[in-house]
């Protein structure tokens, strides 16, 4: 199978391409050779500045490949504002506000799936969550979740009486794997997407300002000779990349692997001709260290 269903009508694809850290000049390349790969599934954020470009990309793929719009699933998120950071927390209008000057910088009519990007101001979640359901309503986002919301964040949605999220897109995998969070999603019919997937790589994020909050013990086990994923990569006659991201798959989270070199946006798409089995996903599954690191600030989900 490569997609898994999301809503009613609504199916996202296992394989998605993600954009976080591409900076707007080069997207559109980067997610054009997605596309050609066969990615059928792009993700951005108003946050990360790039929805301009990734809309070029997307545009020239649809008509090199010859693609409809309906071939493609887009996802992109709502940056909620932050205070601390000067910046005012979004109110339900200016929550669909953004959504409408996403869509103008994608050259997009709808977006497949938009999310609130992280909970940040208990006070503003709500009419945050109102204007997507409105959005919704409106045909301008086919289905609505959110990102980086822990069990707490989301049962304040679902207090207040407004509709579940469809998906919460967190940090998943083998050193974050998130067990109680990923129980709860799946007892209320939300379906997990895993980004930063491939943490346990010693080549992830290693560039100069690509912060985390991967500590040093993390690095040095990463950058062993024989890494248990190495192991696993040399059974399966794959890449390390390859069984971080079948793992996900497997557990049935959507993935969104990200890069900018055409060998390794083809390799990391080359992920349904093998299976992890049992011994090597039950090892996996004891691999556990607990929260995320992708950022820098900490794990979002244990936001109050």
């Amino acid at each position: 199978m490569r997609t898994t269903k999301l809503t009613a009508g609504v199916e996202i694809p296992y394989l998605g391409f993600g954009t976080y850290l591409i900076d707007d000049g080069a997207v559109a390349a980067a997610v054009s050779e997605a596309v050609r790969a066969g990615y059928r599934h792009i993700d951005t954020a108003e946050g990360y500045q790039n929805e301009s470009g990734v809309g070029v990309g997307i545009r020239q793929a649809l008509e090199s490949e010859a693609l409809a719009r309906s071939d493609l699933f887009v996802t992109t998120k709502l940056w909620p504002g932050n205070p601390a950071w000067g910046q005012p927390a979004k109110t339900t209008e200016a929550t669909v506000a953004s959504l409408d000057e996403s869509l103008e910088r994608l050259g997009l009519d709808y977006v497949d799936l938009y999310l609130i990007h992280v909970p940040i101001e208990r006070e503003h979640r709500l009419a945050q969550w109102g204007g997507l359901v409105e959005l919704q309503r409106q045909g301008k986002a086919r289905a609505i979740g959110v990102s980086n919301f822990g069990i707490g964040h989301i049962e304040e949605l679902t207090a207040a009486g407004l509709p579940a999220p469809a998906a919460n897109q967190v940090e998943l995998h083998p050193w974050s794997q998130k067990p109680e969070l990923v129980r709860y999603l799946r007892d209320n019919a939300i379906t997990p997407i895993a980004y930063s997937s491939l943490v346990p790589l010693a080549t992830w994020r290693t560039a100069d300002g690509h912060d985390s909050a991967k500590s040093d013990q993390m690095k040095v086990d990463g950058a062993q000779a024989d890494t248990p994923f190495k192991v696993m990569a040399r059974k399966y006659g794959v890449g390390e990349a390859q069984v971080l991201l079948r793992w996900a798959v497997q557990q049935g989270y959507p993935v969104l692997p990200k890069s900018t070199d055409p060998e390794r946006v083809r390799r990391n798409a080359d992920i349904f001709g093998f299976d992890i089995d049992d011994e090597d996903m039950a090892a996996i599954e004891k691999m556990d260290r607990g929260d995320g690191v992708a950022w820098a600030t900490g794990d979002p989900t244990k936001a109050p």
